[in-house]
């Protein structure tokens, strides 16, 4: 025979099961369907060359999108990366023998695409790299192969959500862009600002300073104030981090407080791993020590990547696609309305009919309430004046 515990609990766990509807359930649903499906993220680097964009880009994602890489030596001719560290000389001899081509330098647009799974999470990353941007003499409007292409992916994804197969919509649109500081100058250059006004209604700007092992603590907290300062100078809309909810716990508000703080994050990247107190570290080595990218206190690298992949990454998606994807959208509709209507008119235009001429009696009628307003003006006047003659 049962134990009257137990059938007591069973009896409640029967009551609770007619209780319980179900619903709770959907954020496991659809975190099933989510990671059965995977995830895309689009990441477009730009800036100068020689500013480290593609080793920050493997240390973040611990992945070698640029093997495959092809550099010019020093006779112009091309060599493909990996092949030892004669390479940056030769770039740096390549950007001083080919001035002259440096002239016309022309801005490319190259896509890398990795399929990374990290425990059974699948994410397709797009990385979009803007080489030879900033590194002609002359740089006016050598943004605008850029502006192009975040133009070109929004009108293919309003092209695909506007015809009949939406099912397997490819989303290339670029959620981020990562714009490279130098950190030799005293701020941003006119090229930093014309760039970042350029683009900072199509998509969310993340500014970073390179290669921060430049320069000193001291100069870095300077010339992120002064960033900061010009940002706000010329009206720079770069990505804004979300405020945090209120039942946020604290561990997760104090976090979102240092990101904000930190920001223009100043970066180290490194695919090189060394021995430093006994523990291998991925840092750069040189002969005053060793610079370590994962440890907060030499840079900002372990906090940029927490924003773009272990806190942000959604947000980033969201943004683009509530805010500058719907602006794209409502401006190709309102486009393409004001032109429905144009060519409407061109087609069947509206006849101007000729405005009807009054009759006889109309203006018979028109006449004797004309002369009846003026007898009834004369009897006011009249009344008027009688009132003050007494």
């Amino acid at each position: 025979m049962a134990h009257p515990d137990l059938l007591l609990s069973a009896s409640a766990l029967q009551d609770h099961e007619k209780q319980y509807v179900g619903f709770a359930t959907l954020p496991n649903q659809v975190h099933r369907k989510s990671v059965k499906k995977g995830f895309d993220f689009t990441l477009m680097v730009a800036g100068e060359s020689g500013l480290g964009k593609s080793t920050l880009v493997n240390s973040l994602f611990l992945t070698d999108l640029y093997k495959d890489r092809k550099l010019l030596n020093a006779e112009g001719k091309l060599g493909t990366k990996g092949g030892g560290g004669s390479h940056h000389y030769c770039r740096a001899l390549t950007h001083m023998l080919l001035f002259k081509e440096r002239i016309n330098q022309t801005v490319e647009i190259v896509k890398h695409t990795v399929d990374i799974e990290e425990k059974g999470v699948k994410l397709k990353l797009t990385i979009v790299d803007t080489p030879g941007f900033g590194d002609a003499v002359n740089n006016t409007e050598c943004w605008k192969p850029i502006t192009d292409y975040i133009d070109q992916q929004f009108e293919q994804y309003f092209r695909d959500e506007s015809g009949l197969n939406r099912k397997n919509i490819q989303d290339n649109r670029v959620h981020c862009c990562l714009y490279f500081i130098s950190p030799f100058g005293h701020g941003l250059r006119p090229v930093d600002v014309e760039f970042m006004k350029a683009l900072h209604e199509k998509v969310n700007i993340v500014p970073l300073i390179a290669k921060a092992d430049c320069l000193i603590p001291s100069e870095i907290r300077k010339l992120k104030e002064r960033i900061r300062e010009e940002i706000d100078k010329f009206g720079i809309k770069v990505y804004q981090f979300p405020e945090c909810d209120s039942d946020e716990d604290e561990e997760f508000k104090q976090q979102d407080r240092e990101l904000k703080e930190s920001a223009p994050f100043a970066v180290i990247g490194s695919n090189t791993v060394v021995e430093a107190k006994g523990q291998r570290v991925r840092g750069r080595l040189y002969p005053w020590g060793i610079v370590e990218v994962e440890n907060q206190a030499h840079c900002d690298f372990v906090k940029l990547r927490n924003m773009l992949i272990r806190t942000h990454m959604h947000d980033l998606k969201d943004v683009t696609c509530d805010v500058h994807y719907e602006n794209y959208r409502a401006q190709c509709i309102q486009q393409m309305t004001s032109k429905l209507t144009q060519d409407n008119r061109i087609e069947s235009p509206i006849p101007i009919l000729p405005l009807p001429t009054p009759d006889t009696e109309t203006e018979k009628l028109i006449k004797m309430k004309d002369e009846e307003l003026r007898r009834m003006q004369e009897m006011l006047q009249k009344m008027q004046q009688q009132m003050q003659d007494q």
